[in-house]
């Protein structure tokens, strides 16, 4: 179950089916971002694919001497074009693959405008989603929801996305979703509906275990989605932001013209491939590794490495060694800029006492903690907003929640009112009226045990002792104890055996921390294979774009107060 692997053999697929010859890559939208996440655009000329254009870009030339290779969704808009392409062909040939099901109806129209007889063939690959990393895979959609409901245009688009993914992957699952989320339960439906009308292309060779497909909301853990990041790929997105692969830094203090935006990818990037899971510390030591070992093989390049700055200025002043090694020299910038940000914006201190709000439960130690780094100037306005909602989300009824209290010190320490609001925003989407599940509690006494021990021991490292809570929810499914009362089947059969291929989707987006949890169970549970999608890769500010954009707009510190008073007497 690899999706990276998956949408790779699709575009081979087309490429080799128009033979040999000079071709044209034709795509819209979506599918240039779908594409480019598998293949890098030299990879793609070495398979004489020598032009990439939109179709919805008007000025193309018309060049009869080349192939046509089109790969689009199958949208009104999409159709509407490739009628009017055929109808003044600019290509000498086309092959045509649609990423979905496309229909009989749309099929008959550009068979009546293909009067010049250039198309060879009309196929439906079905590569329909963003591959992000082998298990894990995005739709790219912010605001999916109005409210608790679907938006129906992403409805839509989820549900073609999600039964893509299950074709190119070759399951026919049975379907499970969270019960108190109707957008689940929605979407659980349309996909049903979808794999009942299709059921000859869902007609794969029968496992003795039925791969399962699990649909989860965002709201049931809003606090995954808020926390700091320690490991490489969840921090480059938290800090940076990762939009397809791609990283902005023409921020960057004194960046270089070639450093501007780089690329992240682990299918052609060994060094990411090996350290994207790690945290950020192991990272600074094996880019130190991997320079002194050139060092080694050039004794005349010898120079202390102690720093990132060291290592910066390292890369810069020797040409041969950034040539050698383009992607080091990368690495050490973006290294080098978390480095900064890290220090310029006291992260090590925030995270701490965000993952002291996200795992333990000492209200007045909190509640301290969170006021002195208000106080501290170099906490920026979205870190200190960060740490007031996870104190909002975790002592939500708590007999002395002194929230009112924390909104008036953000109110001093300047921060805006967008932000302020968005505090009763974020507990409006995902507080304790609509969690299904407990977030902050241990459920039994073994449970208990475990985390005073665990107390005991020092954690490992403190700033990565919480767990998402879909690592609780898959660990339940893999040893079937995941509650059919919560989350139920939909129809009537159910799974006898421990689940094997497992797909599980999260509607509001899923995270790199969470997709990490599945890379561990993925390796650490033998005999099971997870992949993970949501409707987008959430940091923290998307998040709380996605909570704005889905019409939780929040209230005003006032009414908070006023809130407060009432849920305290309840």
């Amino acid at each position: 179950m690899n999706v990276v692997f998956a949408v790779k053999q699709y575009v081979s697929k087309m490429i080799e089916d128009s033979g040999p010859g000079m071709k044209v890559l034709l795509m819209d939208k979506e599918t240039t971002s779908i594409v480019s996440m598998v293949y890098t655009q030299s990879e793609i000329l070495q398979k004489e694919v020598y032009l990439f254009e939109r179709i919805d870009s008007l000025n193309r030339e018309t060049m009869k001497h080349l192939k046509a290779i089109c790969f689009l969704r199958p949208t009104k808009e999409n159709v509407e074009y490739l009628i009017q392409e055929l109808r003044r062909p600019k290509y000498n040939i086309y092959y045509i693959y649609f990423s979905n099901v496309i229909s009989k109806s749309d099929v008959k129209s550009l068979a009546e405008a293909d009067e010049q007889e250039v198309v060879a063939e009309v196929q439906e690959f079905y590569g329909d989603y963003i591959a992000v990393n082998p298990h894990v895979f995005s739709l790219n959609l912010l605001g999916c929801c109005q409210g608790r409901s679907w938006d129906l245009a992403q409805l839509s688009r989820t549900a073609q996305g999600l039964t893509a993914l299950l074709l190119s992957l070759k399951k026919c699952p049975m379907i499970r979703y969270q019960l108190s989320s109707d957008p689940a339960k929605r979407l659980a439906e349309c996909v049903k509906q979808v794999i009942t009308k299709e059921y000859e292309l869902f007609d794969f060779r029968r496992t003795e275990v039925p791969p399962l497909l699990l649909i989860l909301d965002r709201s049931d853990d809003a606090i995954t989605p808020l926390l700091n990041q320690w490991t490489y790929q969840a921090m480059v997105h938290e800090l940076l932001g990762i939009n397809n692969n791609r990283i902005d830094l023409s921020r960057v203090p004194g960046i270089s013209k070639d450093l501007r935006e780089v690329v992240l990818s682990a299918e052609n990037d060994e060094f990411y491939a090996n350290n994207m899971y790690l945290n950020f510390a192991e990272i600074g030591s094996n880019i130190k590794n991997l320079m002194e070992d050139f060092q080694r093989r050039k004794p005349k390049e010898q120079q202390k490495l102690e720093s990132i700055a060291d290592m910066k200025a390292f890369v810069e002043n020797y040409p041969q060694f950034k040539k050698m090694s383009g992607t080091v020299s990368k690495h050490v910038t973006v290294v080098g800029e978390l480095s900064r940000l890290v220090g310029e914006r006291n992260l090590l201190e925030v995270s701490e006492v965000e993952q002291e709000l996200a795992c333990q439960n000492d209200h007045s130690n909190a509640h301290q903690n969170v006021r002195r780094l208000l106080q501290n100037p170099r906490v920026t306005e979205f870190d200190a907003t960060r740490l007031v909602m996870l104190y909002a989300l975790h002592y939500e009824r708590h007999s002395s929640n002194s929230l009112p209290g924390l909104l008036m010190d953000l109110k001093n320490k300047g921060v805006s009112e967008k932000y302020r609001k968005l505090v009763s925003a974020v507990v409006e989407y995902g507080g304790k009226r609509v969690r299904v599940s407990d977030l902050f509690s241990p459920k039994d006494a073994v449970a208990i045990t475990k985390q005073f021990l665990k107390g005991l021991k020092g954690v490992e490292n403190v700033y990565t002792q919480h767990q998402p809570l879909l690592h609780e929810t898959l660990d339940q499914l893999i040893k079937g104890k995941l509650k059919d009362g919560q989350y139920p089947y939909l129809g009537p059969s159910t799974l006898r055996d421990r689940p094997q291929d497992i797909i599980v989707f999260i509607i509001g987006g899923a995270t790199y921390e969470e997709a990490l949890t599945v890379y561990n169970l993925n390796r650490t549970t033998p005999g099971v294979r997870i992949v993970l999608g949501g409707t987008t890769i959430h940091n923290t500010k998307s998040f709380l774009e996605e909570i704005s954009a889905s019409g939780f707009r929040g209230r005003g510190p006032e009414t908070v107060q006023a809130a407060a008073r009432s849920s305290s007497r309840r």
